[in-house]
């Protein structure tokens, strides 16, 4: 394994004519440079130069690495050039994975601003629901992992991981326009009973199961999807209702849909998690702060 330091004395010599000239312009002793190059050589383990008069003349073998020398160290001044930028928020990459809402909501706000301010930093985004999500993070395929869960929900965070809570979520109910609950400002829970209803993601059906048998009934589930276009077109076309969070309110398509809050209130709690020692890594630290803005500017909408 090549020594850096001794790569770039080497080119200096090969640069200045001799260990002398090399040594003035690197501020060393000539023995200090002589030391470097004997090194050198039992690296490679043949001799680099040979004398010629008062000067030195390259090898076969240091003719090779003269020409290798060059790429050798613009490529570890580009990597110190890129660390240093990294450092400084003028560049970095953070692969954020989120849920479906949370990616046509939160993500874009916070992006918007995070490359208004910093437009060195770039995102890479993915889309899990819960547990994937965190699970993905675990195994090192992202940076970032947005999740929710409901009340009632285990609460432990995996070993190595932080959790930094962003926001509560209000859940609505989504009737088809015309609807005759439509017409109230909210909709109570128990009122629902014999509705036909439209299941989200795993974790969201098993919360629906649980909030309406609280109520005393348990939903007449006729159709299960995690994509909340196809709910929202599913409850357009009449087919049935749906548990939604506020968040899918901001980019609901269909006219003939519309969204009512429930009583008694339900809500999600939405969070980040994070490998603990990468809050330290100043591009990390930056999305996750852009993402708390986000989340802080829907708290009542």
């Amino acid at each position: 394994m090549f020594d850096s330091r001794h790569i770039r004395t080497f080119h200096e010599v090969v640069r200045a004519g001799s260990y002398s000239a090399a040594a003035r312009e690197l501020g060393y002793t000539q023995p200090a440079i002589t030391q470097q190059m004997k090194a050198l050589e039992r690296t490679v383990g043949v001799p680099l130069f040979t004398r010629a008069g008062r000067g030195l003349r390259l090898t076969e073998a240091g003719e090779t690495l003269s020409r290798h020398a060059e790429l050798i160290l613009g490529s570890l001044s580009a990597a110190q050039q890129q660390l240093a930028a990294l450092a400084r928020l003028r560049a970095g990459r953070v692969r954020v994975c989120a849920f479906p809402s949370a990616n046509a909501t939160l993500i874009p706000e916070a992006m918007a601003r995070l490359l208004a301010e910093h437009p060195g930093v770039r995102v890479e985004l993915l889309e899990a629901e819960p547990p994937d999500s965190v699970q993905r993070l675990l195994r090192g395929e992202c940076d970032i992992a947005l999740a929710f869960r409901y009340p009632g929900a285990p609460t432990e965070v995996p070993d190595g991981l932080d959790e930094i809570p962003l926001m509560e979520d209000l859940l609505t109910v989504l009737l088809p326009v015309g609807h005759p609950l439509g017409r109230r400002h909210a909709v109570r829970l128990a009122d629902l009973d014999g509705e036909r209803w439209i299941a989200g993601c795993p974790r969201c059906r098993a919360n629906l199961l649980q909030v309406c048998a609280e109520e005393g009934f348990a939903p007449d589930i006729v159709f299960s999807t995690d994509d909340n276009l196809a709910v929202q077109s599913l409850v357009a076309a009449g087919v049935g209702i749906a548990l939604m969070p506020a968040l899918v309110l901001s980019f609901m398509c269909h006219r003939k849909v519309t969204g009512r809050a429930v009583e008694p209130h339900l809500r999600r709690q939405v969070s980040a998690y994070v490998l603990r020692e990468h809050r330290r890594i100043p591009a990390t630290g930056l999305v996750l702060d852009h993402l708390r803005r986000a989340a802080a500017s829907r708290v009542g909408c």
